[in-house]
């Protein structure tokens, strides 16, 4: 392009006779500026009727900017092919260096705008096609380190243009970067840990899973509210935030009670004293069982004997319900109603007993 105008300006200076000295100089400056300004007028009224055009695709039409960073791209090479020109007609080879790398920085602006309009395009048709929540936070974290690698490389770039010997600066951050990873090692195990969460996807933000971590006393179980980089929070049934390092995550089984499907299977042990009727028992029992709203009849419930306790017949009641998070409140009505049906049928709820003998002898004489 520089070739193209130098070639133009000599043409010019042929014909106004312009060959040589500083009017020479100074002709062929004045020329490319007036160039450069017509070409830049030009490219903006093609630019203004390509937008009237093409604002039928969506991508165009809901990022208005599109269009100003290609104009701002354009006005940027125009800029960089007039001033290098200038910069050589002038003889002042010791600045231009440092003009292309200031250019290189000032369009990394508007392309780094253009990759995160591309971004946000791309996760708006990606996530609006899934269910799943960690979609959105894959888009997120692309967010925030894309414009990090980008203008990392391209600062690289400008001091590579300035003649920077750029090797030390990386064996410097190598060297660094050891240091860091054996100071921060729980931080980077937990940062590690976030990122195989996301891609294995043992649960996602919504899912309630086993809290094995949960203070003494209160609930177990609770749902995933945000999977983070170096924690994921979940929110008991007690409404009790726990933070777990993401870490400790990776290395315990995660016990998911919503990942297939929200229809889970409850059982509720109950004993019965020997000689009770088994038969009339299941009756009672599955009877209180589809007494409860929420418990599916399909599968249907079961009773079965499950032991021979040492004062009991054991028993256990097995229930299919829709909604796992309903699991303590199935297994608490239906041992409060199977109680109340037992005491109306007679049936006789065992307890620990003991039998004592007392044998009476005679004094001898």
């Amino acid at each position: 392009m520089i070739e193209q105008l130098n070639a133009i300006i000599s043409k010019l200076n042929k014909i106004t006779g312009l060959e040589g000295g500083p009017l020479n100089t100074a002709f062929k400056a004045i020329v490319a500026l007036i160039i450069s300004y017509i070409v830049w007028l030009i490219v903006k009224y093609i630019l203004r009727h390509i937008e009237k055009r093409i604002k039928k695709y969506e991508i165009i039409r809901i990022n208005a900017q599109l269009f100003v960073i290609a104009r701002k791209l354009i006005l940027y090479v125009v800029v960089t092919i007039t001033g290098t020109y200038l910069i050589r007609l002038f003889h002042m080879e010791l600045i231009e260096k440092f003009f292309l790398a200031l250019l290189m920085i000032l369009m990394a602006f508007p392309l780094n705008k253009f990759l995160t309009i591309l971004i946000n395009y791309v996760e708006k048709r990606v996530t609006g096609n899934t269910d799943t929540k960690i979609d959105d936070i894959l888009f997120d974290l692309l967010k925030k380190f894309s414009s990090v690698i980008f203008f990392g490389i391209v600062i690289i770039m400008a001091l590579d243009v300035l003649g920077v010997n750029i090797m030390p600066f990386i064996a410097g951050a190598g060297v660094a970067g050891i240091a860091i990873g054996f100071a921060a090692k729980d931080t980077l195990s937990n940062l590690i840990a976030g990122i195989l969460l996301i891609i294995d996807r043992p649960f996602e933000v919504g899912d309630r899973i086993e809290v094995w971590s949960a203070p003494a006393g209160s609930a177990t179980w609770g749902d995933v509210i945000d999977v983070g980089l170096r924690a994921t929070k979940i929110k008991t049934t007690d409404n009790i935030v726990i933070i777990i390092p993401n870490n400790e995550i990776m290395m315990r089984d995660i016990v998911n009670y919503t990942i297939i499907t929200s229809k889970i299977r409850v059982r509720i042990n109950v004993g019965v004293a020997y000689g009770s009727d088994i038969k009339k028992i299941r009756e009672v029992a599955l009877k209180v069982a589809d007494s409860i709203p929420w418990v599916s009849k399909k599968p249907e419930p079961k009773v079965l004997v499950i032991n021979f306790g040492e004062s009991s017949v054991d028993l256990q009641i097995r229930v299919w319900i829709d909604d796992a998070r309903k699991r303590i409140d199935t297994i608490s009505h239906i041992t409060d109603k199977l109680k109340d049906a037992f005491e109306q049928n007679e049936i006789e709820i065992p307890f620990p007993k003991m039998d004592i003998t007392v044998i009476h002898s005679k004094p001898d004489a």
